[in-house]
């Protein structure tokens, strides 16, 4: 079993697969001794260096596969960096030993729901192409009237500027007035494509939520700015829907096992409020500034005890009760 040099290198985190390539033309890389050239492949026996210091690798067949469900709040955003310091997806995500998490898809800033991730860029790059008709499913909720033959439109397919989209399936499921939730299904992963088409038919959407990639549906238990780490089997239906075969490595185990299986049987909070909602808060000089918890303590006592003083009796109703 082998596998290309640069990906091996990649794959370890030591950079991008065409840095790697750069530093494997310099002549900086050897294995077994030997300079090795871009596109060289690498045995598990192999003895591989870079710039004379040994690196530990394993090949990607090797690894166990993971994959992890991310519940991501509203105000996150789809990068490992931002220039503009705003939290990240990957903020809360568990680290990984000589790996790392490749995110399946994206969701932009206002969106929330589930989020995929995994340490095989391969069922990455297979549930985000195209042509293998992957469906997103999406709760939103939308502001005006969808009349039936808005509807139709959305299914029979409108024209972006990307090219022509459509809803596979759409539902109502909610709501009431302007306000009403309705449940849609794509086969793709454009830019912001379920909001784009919602507005084709001159629709707003105000939440979008997804809540199912594939085979792996976002789990009751999960709260918002938390993840969850899947099964073997679960790993497996979403392996066999891309067509690739599983390995015998994959889900879950020991400590990450256990952890899940508590999370299942009681819940974590969800993580408090989020980078959005905080910016509202901050612009709005009329909303109610937050309370650390202490303070809300003590501020909860101090109105009890006026409460409290409030009720005595006093005058000439002292010792008389209501009934």
């Amino acid at each position: 079993m082998s596998e290309k040099l640069q990906k091996v290198l990649a794959r370890v985190g030591l950079g991008s697969r065409r840095y790697m390539e750069e530093v494997i033309a310099a002549g900086r890389v050897s294995v077994n001794g030997q300079v090795a050239q871009v596109g060289e492949r690498i045995e598990p026996t192999d003895e591989l260096r870079i710039d004379g210091r040994k690196v530990q690798f394993q090949i990607e067949d090797e690894i166990r596969r993971r994959v992890l469900i991310y519940y991501k709040p509203e105000g996150e955003i789809c990068s490992r960096n931002d220039p503009e310091k705003r939290p990240t997806v990957f903020d809360n995500l568990p680290s990984l030993a000589g790996d790392r998490w490749v995110m399946v898809g994206r969701l932009d800033i206002n969106s929330t729901g589930l989020l995929l991730f995994t340490n095989d860029g391969e069922l990455a790059n297979r549930l985000m192409h195209p042509s293998n008709e992957i469906e997103r499913e999406y709760a939103v909720r939308v502001m005006g009237e969808v009349t039936p033959q808005l509807k139709n439109n959305m299914l029979k397919g409108v024209v972006l500027d990307d090219g022509p989209a459509k809803f596979e399936s759409f539902s109502e499921i909610g709501g009431e007035g302007i306000n009403r939730w309705y449940q849609v299904v794509v086969k793709e992963g454009r830019n912001r494509e379920v909001r784009r088409i919602f507005e084709s038919q001159g629709l707003k959407v105000s939440r979008l939520l997804r809540t199912r990639y594939g085979t792996v549906i976002l789990p009751r238990e999960l709260r918002t700015g938390r993840w969850i780490e899947l099964d073997k089997n679960d790993i497996d239906n979403l392996t066999k829907s891309v067509e690739l075969k599983p390995r015998q490595g994959t889900g879950l185990y020991g400590m990450a096992k256990r952890r899940t299986e508590r999370m299942q049987d009681k819940p974590l909070n969800a993580r408090r409020g989020g980078f959005l909602r905080q910016q509202r808060r901050d612009n709005d000089p009329t909303a109610t500034p937050s309370i650390p918890p202490r303070e809300r303590g003590e501020r909860r006592d101090d109105r009890r005890d006026r409460d409290d003083a409030a009720r005595k009796p006093s005058g000439l109703n002292r010792g008389f009760k209501k009934f």
